[in-house]
Parts: structure tokens; C-alpha cells; sequence
């Protein structure tokens, strides 16, 4: 998934816009855990965490009032 992650956040927002729920949710893992690597590695995250942002932007669009909920029980319930 992260290979495929686009440089431009307008770009990045389209493709989060046409994913699936589980895709999204599939994305949010994968970027919260390259932030982990990179922090641990002692390098930048300022993109990574700019990536997170966008997918809880449309996890909320999604699910508004929800905040993460959604995404919390679904990462909860994938183990």
C-alpha cells in the first residue's frame, strides 16, 4: 500500500475518496506503522503525518460524529 501512496496531497485525497472502508483502514495501518519505523529511526515523519491526517479527515467524512471510532474497531477487531 505505501508504494503506492501519491506525493500530491490533492491527488492522495482523491485516491482516499474512491477507496473501500477496509482499503482506508488497511492505509491508516500501514502509515501509522511507517511513522512508527521512521520515529524509531530517528527520521522526518512530517509526511507520513500529513498522509495520516487526510485518511482521518475521510474516515470522519465517512462516519461524521464518529471520529476514528470506526477505524479503531476495526483495527481492534483485524488483530
Amino acid at each position: 500500500m505505501m508504494q503506492n501512496m501519491q506525493r500530491d496531497p490533492a491527488v492522495f485525497a482523491d485516491v482516499l475518496s474512491a477507496m473501500a472502508e477496509e482499503e482506508l483502514y488497511e492505509a491508516m495501518r500501514d502509515l501509522e506503522t511507517k511513522s512508527e519505523e521512521l520515529s524509531r529511526a530517528g527520521q522526518d515523519t512530517s509526511d507520513v503525518l500529513a498522509r495520516i491526517a487526510q485518511v482521518e479527515t475521510e474516515i470522519e467524512t465517512r462516519f461524521p460524529g464518529q471520529k476514528l471510532a470506526p477505524y479503531k474497531n476495526w483495527k481492534r477487531q483485524a488483530g
